[in-house]
């Protein structure tokens, strides 16, 4: 029974360090934002690699997603001869909460994970050391440009979600279906409000931190091997997806 609670101390005792040096970590990449040299040159390349590059499967991802949220939505809806609000279900389920939280796990994996293999590469060949002896900040020259990148291009890609799956709800519900285009866009306009969007953008700023923030620590503390780089991507992917889904759930419930 002892070795069981000293156990459980022990790990409990791992967390709270954890947590600490993670909260630590995301203090100090913010205050280096608004300490020169400013480097926007690594923003830009930084937002092409995370946003352009993730554009492609985001686009594919709501294309998909809004298509089957038209098909089952308009098989549900025929049941209670609402076939009319079909655009309403569709918008309203792509903008509070399928856009931000699918658009965020697509760029997770495909750019989270690149992230935390390309910053513990460099803590494993000892490039981050090699920063340090020639005075420049690690956090500042390849932790920041990430974070404002990923601050700046999640958003923009939930937007395109967003709008690419309302249109793969029309091609299936309009074009295939045969529900009235009127009515697809009619029902929009009434039923989607200012709170949502808004909503759904605080969501994307919100996942954009966690990304980089997740990401970006687990590559910046990769322990000195090749499994424990394969460790820290995938527990960078996993964290990240999970904390994804906690935090939209408490914002869903702030800000019904």
């Amino acid at each position: 029974m002892t070795q069981v609670i000293a156990k459980l101390g022990r790990t409990t005792l791992f967390l709270l360090r954890e947590m600490g040096r993670m909260l630590l970590f995301l203090g100090a990449t913010i205050a280096w934002l608004s300490r020169p040299p400013f480097r926007p040159v690594q923003i830009l390349k930084q937002l092409h690699f995370i946003g352009f590059k993730s554009s492609f499967v985001v686009v594919l991802t709501a294309a998909f997603t809004g298509m089957v949220l038209g098909l089952q939505g308009y098989y549900s809806l025929r049941k209670f001869g609402a076939e009319a609000a079909l655009g309403s279900a569709v918008a309203l389920s792509m903008i509070r909460e399928l856009g931000p939280v699918l658009a965020s796990l697509m760029v997770t994996a495909r750019a989270g994970s690149a992230m935390t293999a390309e910053i513990g590469i460099m803590r494993i060949t000892e490039q981050i050391d090699a920063l340090d002896t020639m005075a420049i900040n690690p956090l500042q020259y390849l932790i920041s440009p990430k974070f404002v990148a990923a601050l700046l291009g999640v958003p923009l890609l939930v937007a395109i979600f967003d709008v690419v799956g309302i249109y793969g709800g029309y091609l299936v519900g309009v074009e295939l279906l045969g529900v009235s285009a009127g009515s697809y866009w009619s029902s929009i306009e009434s039923a989607v409000e200012w709170k949502d969007v808004y909503g759904g953008i605080l969501k994307s700023f919100s996942f954009g931190i966690i990304i980089s923030w997740i990401c970006c620590y687990k590559g910046y503390y990769t322990r000195m091997s090749a499994e424990g780089l394969g460790t820290a991507t995938t527990e960078a992917v996993v964290l990240t997806s999970v904390l994804i889904l906690i935090w939209d759930y408490f914002l869903t419930s702030v800000l019904l």
